[in-house]
């Protein structure tokens, strides 16, 4: 066959699998946004749920998601950064280096339940923090801490090494190179690796479902040693273990509505943020 045929043959077929994947995911959204709009409103979105929550809002849940997410993120952003800069940076090839990053990886892909159980033997249990925020927000942290670690350290290596030595020759030290050079080059990475770990993070039930989140608690916590209500896991209650789930259906929609939205926006701000640095860096 012809190489070009065959070229053409290959992205038609790269191209039918894209637009595959794209009417998914557009009717999948499609599917939710017409079964959650109709009880979408600013009550919704301000009010404590009511009667069992088959009536009010998902206050509660949308706070304690940004708890979650501001306390996890306040954990994992220094630890995997400084970790990804040390492993990068200032780690030689050795068999305990070859072993950290074996783990980081082996870690990357465990089981978000595992980190759950984990979560509840050394934080509730063991460091009796009891079901709480600060249990969940630690739990969470150590999950999405692999995944900062590689965006960081991926970030970190598409830096040339030219810059680094150009630096080093002109008497500067190597923090100093590291902090004024190389972090600026790499941040559009490493912020997009952040962004994206928000999401995972607001996402997330079964690390929450062990460590922390209520079944139904109509009001804020009030301290982060308080349970609270979470958004993936109001949803996951309502949908399987609800007393009226058919009852239920609209507020059910409804917050897998928010939860989208809420994704959407942490993805889009991820690539706008991208784009803004990468433009920064090229003038």
């Amino acid at each position: 066959m012809d190489p070009r045929t065959t070229e053409k043959l290959a992205f038609c077929f790269l191209r039918a699998c894209i637009w595959i994947v794209v009417a998914f995911v557009a009717i999948l959204i499609l599917y939710i946004v017409i079964q959650g709009y109709s009880i979408m409103s600013w009550e919704f979105l301000t009010e404590m749920p009511r009667n069992r929550m088959t009536e009010g809002g998902i206050y509660p849940a949308l706070m304690g998601t940004a708890y979650l997410v501001g306390i996890s993120m306040a954990v994992a952003i220094p630890l995997g950064v400084l970790s990804a800069i040390y492993l990068n940076e200032y780690a030689k090839e050795s068999r305990s280096t070859w072993i950290i990053e074996m783990a980081i990886n082996n870690l990357a892909g465990t089981p978000s339940v595992v980190f759950g159980l984990f979560g509840l033997a050394l934080f509730v249990k063991y460091l009796a923090f009891k079901p709480s925020i600060i249990s969940a927000s630690l739990t969470l942290s150590l999950l999405i801490l692999p995944v900062v670690i590689r965006a960081s350290k991926e970030a970190l290596i598409t830096v040339p090494q030219e810059h680094r030595e150009a630096s080093l020759a002109l008497g500067v030290t190597k923090w100093k190179t590291i902090s004024s050079i190389v972090l600026p080059e790499a941040l559009p990475g490493i912020v997009t690796g952040i962004i994206l770990s928000i999401g995972r993070v607001a996402g997330e039930t079964a690390p929450i479902m062990f460590t922390g989140a209520a079944f139904f608690l109509p009001r804020l916590p009030e301290s982060v040693f308080s349970q609270f209500m979470a958004l993936p896991y109001h949803l996951f209650i309502l949908a399987t273990s609800g007393l009226n789930p058919m009852e239920t259906r609209p507020i059910q929609y409804g917050t897998a509505l928010v939860l989208l939205i809420l994704v959407l926006l942490i993805n889009s701000i991820a690539i706008i943020i991208r784009k803004h640095y990468r433009k920064k860096l090229h003038r």
